[in-house]
């Protein structure tokens, strides 16, 4: 019955493909937000060597055990990210030593694990001292190892004859997809995402209508986020019952972890999503002819695409990207519609930390602003792409992130939001 019951169940536990994810993900945060690994270990999200207050203070702390720490370190050595193995293992080390002789029976590793895979980890940097005295104290414990034996000996001849070559800074592995990944971090770190104080005048919150009929007795409360780009904020723009029957309908998840077409691994978004059709649900007719009132477009067939639900979990982000296709080869031409020329991104629920949508090279960043709705053109009123929207979904620091897409493309808004008499424009 047990068995019966667990195999039920099975498909929905996680895997050993989850826990490398929570492990990369945990590695995700501290890189992004500059966390203190001690910190994240003791359940605080402090930054590293700062005296700042945490980024988040959760109300209930949860520390992460010794093994908790060798698989991320691990998860890191495996695949030779020695910057990231040191770090953790050296925590793993810690909190082995403070509890050897006492048996857990939630650990698979130990502190001779650890003390293998730390002392490698440091060799592999260049630091053959410390990778000797680690070694040293591993057979202090299993004397009997010849590997390790035979590690202490390569490493004091190469002490002895002077060929160890030294050990420089440990560097971060660059992020593959990341060519701003300075710019991007610090947006992710600054605290709601402030514009600076000179372009403040400029900014202002109005009712508007767009001259649409549907607007005239409940106007969208619209808030300038930037001029260059456009980008602006309808504050409650959906209900919190209707954010429930939008998340309730996003089924069956399709695991987006994607590039292109095919659906294959890809570490610059981690994230689950769904597509509805405008006649799956009156919620999600009545949320696209809102759409439609508030940007003045066409998103009937085939001009605008599905609306996209998107979840994104621990450390869930999107690394810096254009929403419009730059190049005529994307798969986004195949719509026979055109470009993407605007972006409607609703958030669904609310984040404790992190989560921010940051604009890269325009230097600024929205936080996750609960059922409100932001909106910015792609292109510029020529049909160009406009540069000044690429941008990231920093990483979800607590909290569940949830958010719809509405993609709108060019054909069809030719009357809507036509040319402008400057070429450059």
């Amino acid at each position: 019955a047990l068995h019966a019951g667990f195999k039920e169940v099975e498909q929905e536990l996680p895997g050993a493909e989850d826990l490398d994810g929570a492990a990369r993900a945990l590695m995700r945060l501290q890189d992004v937000y500059a966390l203190s690994v001690k910190g994240m270990a003791n359940g605080v999200f402090q930054r590293a060597g700062a005296s700042r207050p945490p980024l988040y203070s959760p109300s209930r702390r949860v520390s992460l055990s010794a093994d908790d720490c060798f698989h991320v370190g691990k998860v890191a050595y495996d695949t030779g990210d020695y910057y990231h193995s040191i770090a953790w293992l050296e925590e793993a080390v810690g909190l082995f030593r403070l509890s050897y002789g006492s048996w857990n029976p939630e650990d698979r590793s130990s502190l001779e694990d650890a003390l293998d895979h730390l002392a490698f980890s440091y060799f592999m940097a260049g630091n053959i001292s410390h990778a000797l005295s680690l070694s040293r104290e591993f057979l202090h414990y299993d004397p009997s190892n010849q590997r390790v034996v035979r590690n202490v000996a390569k490493y004091e001849k190469l002490l002895e004859t002077g060929t160890a070559a030294s050990a420089g800074p440990l560097r971060r592995p660059n992020g593959t997809h990341l060519q701003s990944r300075d710019t991007y971090e610090e947006l992710c770190q600054r605290p709601g995402g402030q514009p600076a104080p000179e372009r403040l005048p400029q900014l202002h919150c109005s009712y508007e209508t767009n001259g649409s009929p549907y607007l005239l007795l409940q106007p969208a409360k619209k808030e300038m986020v930037q001029i260059q780009p456009y980008v602006a904020l309808y504050h409650d723009f959906i209900s919190d019952t209707e954010a429930e029957t939008i998340k309730g309908l996003a089924g069956p998840w399709r695991s987006v972890v994607a590039s292109g077409e095919k659906q294959q691994k890809a570490e610059y978004r981690i994230s689950k999503s769904a597509w509805l059709k405008d006649t799956t649900d009156p919620a999600v007719r009545s949320l696209e002819q809102r759409i439609a009132a508030i940007t003045g477009l066409d998103l009937r067939p085939p001009y605008a695409e599905y609306l996209q639900v998107v979840n994104y979990g621990l450390g869930g982000h999107y690394e810096p990207h254009f929403d419009h296709a730059t190049s005529r080869k994307s798969p986004l031409y195949r719509m026979k519609s055109g470009n993407r020329i605007a972006t409607v991104m609703i958030y669904l629920s609310a984040v404790e930390a992190g989560g921010s949508t940051a604009f890269i090279h325009a230097n600024f960043s929205v936080p996750v602003v609960k059922n409100a709705a932001l909106f910015w053109w792609n292109l510029r009123r020529n049909g160009d792409g406009d540069g000044d929207t690429l941008h990231a979904g920093c990483p979800v620091l607590a909290g569940d992130k949830w958010v719809a897409n509405k993609w709108i493309h060019e054909h069809g808004q030719e009357f809507r939001r036509p040319c402008s008499t400057d070429p450059q424009d």
